[in-house]
């Protein structure tokens, strides 16, 4: 069967270091599996790879869309699939990557997010955030899911409210993937929750000296909006509240060290949910998948 590799895991472990590694090695080709680097210009916050690096290695998925559109898990998939497809019509490897857990779940599970669309609740929901917080829509789903409302942030209410609508109805996502016929082999690489921390800080105050701040302001100027789902996320949506002067530089910068943190956390739980991952450290993940490559 034609292999695909999947890795994926915490922010900061050293995925995406490991895949090029491979990709170079195994004369692979990498498909980004994160849902910020699809969005043109927002390159520091999100860790794009360098120029450089994108040039040794051909890079698919990153910078395909304005920072005002929307992209779901359907159309990762459907983009994937294709992507997938071509690099193996050339005789190479496709190699997946990126910390977005939906992602990675749709391609070893299958799923849709689009199936048994119940518009009338999505709307009710979406009005009971906007009276009483998102909060208290999450609060929802967690007294119905707590294991399932813990991978998910309050902020996104999108997810949130398509949780909570598959849990009251009781509905299932499909489970088929559309990558059945492939080979593939699938790695979350871990490390000591301390050591993350600690490059997740240093990591932050990198992207600072990278201008992260003015690729934030860039942005707003362009007519970035704060409700936009490419500025929803860690390392953008924190800065809205500094640019309007309601917060310090201070508080901004420990605000996205602490959201992503958390985000670490709720990434952890949510990868060990996922069929056919092997959680591994990435020594362990490195030698795995070279031993499948050559199997």
């Amino acid at each position: 069967m034609k292999k695909i590799v999947v890795i994926t895991g915490l922010t900061g472990s050293g995925k995406s270091a490991l895949a090029l590694d491979i990709a170079q090695r195994y004369n692979g080709e990498i498909i980004s599996a994160d849902s910020v680097q699809v969005y043109r210009g927002l390159d520091i916050g999100s860790a794009k790879e360098s120029e450089q690096n994108r040039q040794l290695v051909p890079h698919h998925l990153i910078d395909i869309l304005d920072y005002d559109k929307s992209y779901n898990v359907g159309s990762f998939i459907e983009d994937c699939k294709r992507c997938v497809d071509d690099i193996v019509s050339r005789g190479k490897l496709p190699i997946i990557v990126g910390g977005t857990g939906m992602y990675v779940k749709a391609i070893l599970e299958g799923y849709t997010l689009g199936e048994h669309a119940d518009l009338a609740f999505r709307q009710l929901k979406q009005q009971e955030a906007e009276q009483f917080g998102n909060m208290y829509v999450w609060q929802q789903l967690k007294d119905l899911n707590p294991d399932k409302a813990n991978t998910v942030h309050p902020n996104n209410l999108k997810r949130v409210i398509r949780y909570l609508e598959l849990e009251q109805s009781g509905k299932q996502p499909t489970s088929e993937t559309i990558f059945k016929d492939f080979d593939i082999f699938a790695v979350g690489i871990v490390e000591d929750r301390e050591k993350i921390y600690n490059k997740i800080n240093k990591r932050v105050d990198e992207m600072l000296a990278c201008g992260l701040q003015s690729e934030v302001e860039n942005l707003i100027k362009r007519g970035a909006k704060a409700d936009m789902q490419a500025m929803n996320t860690i390392g953008y949506s924190e800065w809205f509240d500094y640019f309007d002067g309601r917060q310090s530089f201070e508080r901004t910068v420990e605000l996205i060290k602490q959201h992503t943190r958390n985000y670490c956390k709720r990434q952890l739980t949510f990868l060990k949910t996922i069929n056919g991952l092997k959680m591994l450290t990435i020594d362990q993940a490195k030698q795995q998948i070279e031993a499948f490559l050559k199997g």
